[in-house]
């Protein structure tokens, strides 16, 4: 039996499946204890769900994710009103140190996969389709590199890839939450002093006004828009961006443009702030319940180790890399968080994790402006450009 949703449908079914995750979390302490986002664990036990489904071939479930990229683009647009140049001033090396440091993994990730490719005896590019391919690349750059590899001789190199990609959504949706708690109580880590202390306390949400957030909201569609127009002027120089940049450009202008305007262009933050968890939420229940677990069981069993060490260095470079050059502080802790997100899957799964961390604890406005502008844009430049590179050396 074959069960077809339309858009409408399929957001009707990821709320349901967060608000099915955000009730688990709360009931179940492991999972609130170790900072495990709600759509996660909602949206994997609907994957699982259909993965019985295809395994018995009881039933198959195809859903329109039109949405999905639609959500997406709306959480970007609010994380580029974050982008006060009063923060940028405070963070602009950090930048660069974390870029740094994302790079190295990328390297260390093509290795660690070709190294255990060749101790298996299996062709090196099956060991690239298991390295930053799809751990930082992610499901897109999977798809673009994995017919690459075919070419080059690497049978099934497109299969294995998505399938990583699929394992490291998960696992790095599962790591980074832990280990962020784990640095933040081992070290006890509080935030800085000049945290905006309107934000500061835990669990305690802002007084919203209705028509503040029918502003905020007429904002960041209207950001959106103009950041379509930019996103494509960028593509005209031949350089390829994710959709959102753009709207991440135009809002960053418009938070800009306001904090120098003293107060005439008021940006709603609380407003923006709170629109942006639920977009984000929506669309991270959609990516988690349409994934295929059932491409996991094709894996053989060196692919699975070869995974499960990508998932070991993962951790072991957050903790004393990551966490060291990013400061060993509360801000640093949170970094460490969204880089095991989009190190071994997107920068959305980073952007749950550390959103997980942060209403357990504090605020960490650095990290939430820092991550984004590496994960979504900087980091897929340049590991493009190592993995054409790994692939040049091992084909």
């Amino acid at each position: 039996m074959v069960i077809t949703t339309n858009m409408v449908q399929t957001l009707g079914i990821a709320v349901v499946v967060l608000l099915i995750g955000r009730g688990l979390c709360n009931k179940v302490s492991l999972l609130n204890r170790f900072c495990i986002p709600a759509p996660v664990v909602g949206g994997l036990l609907f994957s699982i769900a259909l993965l019985i489904g295809n395994v018995t071939g009881a039933f198959a479930i195809e859903m329109d994710l039109t949405l999905q990229s639609f959500f997406m683009n709306m959480f970007f647009t609010t994380v580029g009103f974050t982008a006060s140049m009063k923060i940028l001033k405070k963070g602009g090396l950090q930048v660069a140190i974390f870029l740094g440091a994302a790079i190295v993994l990328v390297i260390l990730q093509n290795i660690v996969g070709v190294s255990l490719a060749n101790v298996f005896d299996l062709n090196p590019l099956l060991g690239l389709a298991t390295g930053s391919t799809p751990m930082t690349g992610g499901h897109g750059t999977s798809g673009a590199f994995g017919p690459l590899f075919e070419e080059y001789g690497a049978v099934g190199a497109s299969t294995v890839a998505l399938a990583s990609a699929t394992f490291g959504l998960i696992m790095g949706s599962m790591i980074g939450g832990p280990i962020a708690r784990m640095l933040i109580e081992k070290y006890k880590l509080t935030p800085e002093k000049d945290v905006d202390s309107s934000s500061v306390e835990k669990h305690v949400d802002p007084d919203l006004k209705p028509g503040n957030v029918l502003n905020a909201f007429y904002m960041i569609a209207i950001a959106l828009a103009l950041g379509t127009i930019v996103s494509m002027l960028i593509e005209m120089t031949g350089f390829t961006v994710p959709g959102y940049i753009g709207a991440m450009f135009v809002a960053a202008i418009i938070r800009n443009i306001s904090d120098s305007s003293g107060g005439k262009l008021p940006v709603y933050m609380d407003e923006i702030g709170t629109l942006g968890d639920m977009f984000l939420s929506v669309f991270l229940a959609m990516a988690l319940m349409s994934l295929k677990l059932w491409q996991l069981a094709d894996l053989a069993g060196p692919l699975v180790i070869m995974l499960l060490a990508q998932t070991v260095l993962m951790a072991v470079f957050a903790i004393f890399v990551t966490f060291r050059v990013m400061g060993r502080d509360y801000e640093a802790a949170v970094i460490t968080a969204g880089h095991c997100g989009f190190g071994m899957g997107a920068t959305p799964n980073a952007m749950a994790n550390m959103k997980a961390v942060r209403d357990k604890y504090w605020p960490a406005p650095k990290a939430f402006f820092i991550l984004p502008i590496i994960g979504s844009l900087f980091i897929d430049f340049f590991n493009a450009a190592i993995i054409t590179f790994f692939a040049n050396m091992v084909k």
